[in-house]
């Protein structure tokens, strides 16, 4: 099951897949959002949130629903949020034919992944550069005290 995250930029394409991620899900709902963004940019951004331990289409069914666009347009950064670590090893291993930047966030790291995908440049006058702000990372909560 696939669920579209809503608030976010209009040429970010958000998604949390909870469960088994399937062909009918891609058409129904991840086409038509992609189509939406389409319609005001051609570098689009994915934040792909995975809760379930197999996903299914992951990969295949995107890149599919790119081809069926029948646009030309290209992943700028894709943010994936997974704790399952094979998911996450694929993804270190095929980081070179991904194509656009992509960074691997945890489940604890939700709100810095979001942040990332969202980030927008700012043009800094005295400089004359783009300038993107730092995401914060928050401190990291230790599971255990000392005696």
């Amino acid at each position: 099951m696939i669920e579209i995250i809503k608030g976010l930029p209009d040429n970010v394409v958000g998604i949390v897949v909870k469960g088994r991620l399937t062909n009918q899900d891609c058409t129904s709902l991840l086409i038509p959002a992609i189509e939406r963004a389409l319609d005001w940019h051609r570098r689009l951004r994915l934040y792909y949130e995975i809760r379930s331990r197999y996903p299914g289409a992951v990969w295949d069914d995107i890149n599919l629903g790119g081809r069926a666009l029948g646009s030309d347009f290209e992943w700028e950064r894709i943010a994936l949020v997974s704790d399952i670590a094979w998911v996450r090893h694929m993804v270190h291993a095929l980081r070179l034919v991904i194509p656009g930047e992509i960074r691997l966030f945890s489940s604890e790291e939700v709100p810095e992944g979001l942040a990332w995908i969202a980030d927008r440049p700012r043009f800094d006058r005295q400089t004359r550069a783009v300038v993107r702000p730092r995401v914060a990372r928050p401190a990291r909560q230790f599971l255990y005290q000392e005696a």
